[in-house]
């Protein structure tokens, strides 16, 4: 009958490993947002910082980790999880008893890291994840290139050193940097799968990453005599500098480094529980119903428009149209003029005045069934993104730029408030003239280049519509 090997209280489970390098994976990318953030505020003094922020953060966390490193035997990450590294122990070795390594003070001495080892963790912890950041973003820059075509990845003619060393660094990022990161991955899933069902204390089965395995360091729980070494380590480090009060104890850097870490500690627990209740926060559905309970009892205004709108016509057609008929060129220049709606808005890129129609007057209930555009009942109702509803038809026309109003106007008619009985009239004055007055005096004549046809934008309101016609939406009623 085989007896099954004891199970190993410090060897941490595989959850625990990934935890903790998920969390250090979270921490540059964190930081680098609360940065972006403020340097839209502050931008003189931390777009250099911004710049440089791998550099930076790689010497940052080095001087961290080499806290960490020399004080705890961990990363600042895996102190948080209560694990350790320690110096993998020879086959030979391995075979100790389970019940000694917790409680044997001369093991903890025997497996503590060195000083090689330190710099060598330090290597695994900053150096590679720097590394490959930075190739990770030359990747995603160069790469694109390779589309363009030979013209862009071929070397130039009597390169200088620094331009024959971009090409080749540029074709080792397109051709072999992809297989040497899938072969990084893959070397990471294998360990971890066999870190997962080995139960072995000694050889490659207690490594769950090719590189501790290539360092020869392997983590461990914290075991007692670990935590009555910090503890002793703290009430040395509380004992001095409770002696060596003033200025030189501010500068000392150790003590400094001391301080620290322990702000560190209380700070890390800290941003993890904010950094995963934000994850929560956005990715479940509590604060879309949370937003949408809050806005069920908000009223919302209608929309203001930038100018005061004309005063509807009051004149007959037949009077409109023998005035017209019966007036001079002059007169017919002046009444153009006149017709014009006062106050428009303005476009901001080409700084002409916007053609618009006059808003629904509150006044009648009617005057809201009638179509702003063509002033007649609304047909088939199309709400614009301003909140003003139209007729499909005349909204689609308008805001591709080939509405008769538009063109009307345009050509130096009158606008649409002087026309209201709406197309009627320029389309009798089109017929009677021979000529389309009722259109425009002809193309390129008129109000072209002094004004916008309005193409584009809400015919009230003169804002832009976002996506043209897209952005229409017909209304049930």
């Amino acid at each position: 009958m085989s007896s099954s090997p004891p199970l190993d209280p410090y060897k941490p489970s595989l959850f625990e490993l990934l935890s903790s390098t998920q969390l250090s994976s979270l921490l540059p990318p964190s930081l680098h947002y609360l940065l972006t953030i403020a340097t839209h505020r502050y931008p003189r003094h931390l777009l250099p910082i911004l710049n440089s922020f791998h550099e930076l953060h790689a010497l940052l966390f080095l001087a961290i980790e080499h806290h960490y490193l020399h004080t705890y035997s961990s990363s600042f990450v895996e102190n948080f999880y209560s694990l350790k590294r320690e110096r993998a122990l020879p086959p030979a070795v391995g075979d100790l008893l389970l019940t000694s390594q917790g409680a044997n003070a001369h093991l903890r001495e025997t497996t503590k890291l060195s000083r090689s080892d330190i710099w060598k963790n330090l290597f695994m912890l900053v150096g590679i994840p720097y590394l490959k950041r930075r190739l990770d973003e030359s990747h995603e820059i160069n790469a694109p290139r390779a589309l363009l075509g030979a013209n862009y990845t071929r070397m130039p003619a009597n390169p200088t050193l620094k331009q024959r060393f971009l090409h080749y660094y540029r074709w080792f990022l397109t051709h072999i940097y992809p297989s040497v990161n899938a072969a990084y991955y893959f070397s990471i899933l294998a360990f971890n799968l066999r870190y997962l069902f080995s139960g072995s204390k000694s050889g490659a089965g207690v490594y769950s990453d090719p590189f501790l395995w290539m360092i020869g360091t392997r983590i461990r729980r914290l075991s007692q005599a670990d935590f009555q070494a910090f503890e002793a380590i703290s009430h040395a480090s509380s004992a001095v500098s409770g002696s060596n009060l003033g200025i030189r104890s501010l500068l000392d850097p150790r003590l400094a480094m001391g301080k620290l870490g322990t702000g560190l500690k209380l700070l890390l627990p800290t941003s993890i529980f904010a950094l995963k209740f934000l994850e929560w926060w956005h990715a479940s559905d509590f604060a879309r119903q949370l937003s949408r309970k809050a806005t069920e009892g908000l009223e919302l205004p209608p929309p203001i428009i930038s100018y005061t709108p004309p005063a509807p016509s009051t004149l007959k057609p037949s009077t409109t149209s023998t005035s017209v008929s019966q007036s001079t060129p002059e007169n017919q220049q002046a009444s153009s003029e006149l017709d014009e709606p006062p106050n428009p808005p303005i476009s901001t890129l080409t700084h002409l005045p916007i053609y618009v129609v006059p808003a629904p007057s509150p006044s009648t209930t009617s005057t809201f069934e009638n179509c702003p555009i063509c002033l007649e009942e609304i047909t088939t109702p199309t709400a614009c993104q301003t909140g003003y509803v139209f007729c499909y038809t005349c909204i689609h026309r308008w805001i591709e730029g080939m509405h008769e109003v538009q063109e009307r106007f345009m050509g130096g008619g009158g606008s649409c408030s002087g026309s209201a009985n709406g197309g009627e009239d320029g389309g009798e004055k089109g017929g009677e003239d021979g000529k389309g007055k009722g259109k425009g005096n002809g193309k390129g004549k008129g109000r072209e280049g002094k004004w916008e046809n309005g193409a584009g934008r809400c015919a009230v309101s003169g804002r832009r519509v976002l996506g043209g016609v897209g952005g229409l939406r017909r209304v049930l009623v």
